[in-house]
């Protein structure tokens, strides 16, 4: 079996490792990376810790709108698929890369699996949700996180093919984590104490582009009175210099960090204030509360089982959130049971 793996972004990266470990025990594997995330500490330094195969294809894209960078991607996949004939095309996620090499791959008649499948913020404003709809609808199999991923596929007249594997960005932490706690000397760097400070990251573009949110966020992050580890997404940090705000003093404002140090981040964490679905997840894995900056979250049991709090992006919710909220509720394995990728390896070969 040949399987041509897209991936493009961070989250990607941390998705493709499990998959790409499994199947190359016994198939073959043509990786694709489309350049969306070009940055060393957003991309190169993902492949090494992560144990990722140097990519067959670099696409080198880069940063664009999203009409130009998402044709651009098209294109040049188009060309990969043809050249390569694969079995199956994989995709994951939500990202730009998500939905170019889902519409290449259906254009062509190649038959298509989409990881992270049916998960649905019900927000149409939102790129990312396009992305996850449209992909999902031309997709052969689709690979559902959670049971939620299921029902919301259902409810759109999707049932055939679908599959709940859990999350293989679970099997990525169970993988990593003891490597993380080894390695890693990021709290040293930066002087905080384990549980003494909030992780917080911002990159969606509601956040970043809506100058009125992003001044919220920030009082918020202002406001409080510990230690805020802050590492900077490359949009985050231009919206920053575009209005000029002012971070406290006690706002560790980082670089970007590595896949191994960010989970060390989100373990000594006492809480994580994020829009980042991926992060959200992996707060719920390692048992550390998290305060969702927005309306809506793709992950409704993280919610459900009070390991997560919606707090939108007015400042006094966030304060009030970060400050006094506590996750006291169990944590079912919701995600799975960290075999996803062995599942989705599974499923692809029996198809």
């Amino acid at each position: 079996m040949k399987v041509l793996s897209i991936v493009g972004a961070r989250p990607e990266f941390v998705q493709a490792a499990p998959i790409s470990r499994e199947l190359r025990r016994e198939h073959q594997e043509v990786l694709v990376h489309t350049g969306q995330h070009y940055d060393e500490m957003m991309s190169g330094v993902f492949f090494q810790e992560l144990g990722l195969p140097k990519p067959d294809y670099n696409l080198g894209v880069g940063s664009d709108s999203h009409g130009r960078q998402t044709g651009d991607m098209l294109a040049r996949l188009e060309e990969v698929m043809i050249s390569e004939r694969p079995d199956w095309v994989v995709v994951r996620g939500d990202t730009n890369s998500t939905i170019a090499g889902a519409l290449a791959a259906a254009k062509l008649r190649i038959p298509l699996a989409h990881v992270e499948a049916g998960a649905r913020s019900f927000d149409r404003s939102m790129p990312e949700e396009i992305n996850r709809v449209v992909s999902d609808h031309v997709s052969d199999l689709l690979f559902c996180i959670s049971p939620s991923g299921v029902r919301n596929l259902a409810a759109e007249g999707r049932t055939q093919g679908v599959h709940y594997t859990g999350d293989v960005m679970y099997d990525a932490v169970l993988h990593n984590v003891g490597i993380a706690y080894r390695r890693s000397r990021i709290l040293t760097r930066i002087d905080v104490k384990p549980k003494k400070y909030v992780l917080a990251t911002v990159h969606r573009a509601a956040n970043t582009d809506d100058l009125c949110r992003l001044r919220s966020i920030i009082a918020a992050f202002n406001a409080l009175d510990e230690p805020v580890v802050f590492p900077i997404h490359p949009r985050m940090r231009m919206a920053l210099e575009r209005i000029d705000l002012q971070l406290a003093s006690h706002i560790r404002a980082i670089d970007p960090v590595s896949y191994l140090d960010m989970l060390a981040l989100e373990h000594g964490a006492r809480v994580i204030a994020t829009d980042s679905g991926g992060v959200t997840r992996e707060a719920y894995f390692l048992g550390v509360p998290c305060v969702t900056l927005r309306e809506e979250t793709e992950h409704v049991e993280t919610v459900e089982h009070r390991w997560n709090t919606l707090a939108g992006t007015d400042a006094e919710r966030i304060l009030a959130a970060v400050r006094h909220f506590r996750a006291d509720g169990p944590q079912p394995p919701v995600f799975g049971d960290g075999t996803a990728a062995q599942q989705i390896v599974q499923l692809l070969a029996r198809r």
